[in-house]
């Protein structure tokens, strides 16, 4: 089973919901928890884990041979991502805009074009206490491009386990999108206020394009005004959860605590939002895929 934790916005508390799920879930099933936030990752912050394999993220950069090539243009008119560029009498490569998908090397007529591999960030995978493997990357400062981080950092090889649980990035960019295409159940943390509501309608309208369930959990119960609430009442997506506004819970994330033990009951409500989501994906009948 494969969950994404999203959010329209940054600050909802999504890696406050990640790693309390996770931690909630492992005494009874594999947890496989993967920070795909790979600008900003934090879920190590919380579970601590130690690192057992570091390796290079890299994108395919082309290097044209101006001995070789006859500029005719078909490398850049094959390049979506407008990476290049022919510039009077020699072709330009903007390594920061490709997405090393290799296009223009297939496309080039003269075979002009080799590829060479550029490091954009690392790929970290570790594991923490309970068991739980956690994964993730961080890119390279300076770097334009998130998403060839995020697919390799999902494609890494492992060890079989009952529940993934993927930390999307804020937002509802291309880097949220390859997060969240191939899950199995998306879960929106959201706030009730404006600005929740807000963000909350621009990562529902990316769910509702991948065709996966998703519920939301609704943070800092309490400070809102009930739009939210009143909104999501008009959808099929429902509210699985609501956390209070409490000072303790700032506390103690600051402080580097998991949710989970900060307040210990709520461990239980983790597994019931557990169960929920197992109901709601059809091949599951309310049981871990």
């Amino acid at each position: 089973m494969k969950i994404a934790i999203a959010s329209g916005k940054g600050g909802t508390g999504k890696t406050m919901i990640a790693t309390s799920l996770a931690a909630s879930l492992a005494p009874n099933y594999k947890v496989h928890l993967v920070d795909c936030d790979v600008e900003a990752p934090n879920t190590h912050l919380f579970l601590k884990p130690e690192v057992f394999l570091s390796s290079s993220a890299v994108v395919n950069i082309p290097q044209i041979d101006p001995d070789i090539c006859n500029l005719c243009g078909v490398c850049v008119e094959v390049c979506q991502f407008h990476a290049l560029a022919m510039i009077a009498e020699q072709i330009l490569v903007f390594s920061q805009l490709c997405h090393g998908c290799g296009g223009c090397t297939l496309a080039c007529p003269m075979k002009a074009i080799s590829e060479f591999p550029q490091e954009v960030g690392k790929l970290n995978q570790g594991k923490a206490e309970a068991c739980i493997k956690n994964d993730f990357g961080v890119m390279t400062i300076s770097e334009a491009m998130p998403t060839p981080i995020i697919y390799q950092l999902k494609a890494l090889e492992s060890e079989p386990s009952d529940v993934t649980l993927l930390d999307a990035p804020p937002g509802a960019s291309c880097a949220v999108v390859a997060t969240i295409y191939d899950v199995d159940y998306v879960l929106l943390v959201t706030e009730s206020t404006p600005f929740g509501l807000h963000d909350l309608e621009k990562a529902l309208g990316i769910v509702s394009k991948t065709g996966s369930p998703a519920g939301i959990i609704i943070n800092r119960d309490g400070i809102g005004d009930g739009q939210v609430e009143a909104y999501l009442a008009q959808t099929p997506y429902p509210i699985l959860m609501k956390i209070p506004y409490h000072v303790k819970i700032a506390e103690g994330l600051g402080s580097g605590k998991l949710l989970v033990d900060i307040f210990p009951s709520l461990r239980v409500d983790f597994l019931n939002l557990f169960k929920q989501i197992s109901e709601a994906i059809p091949t599951c009948k309310g049981e871990p895929c």
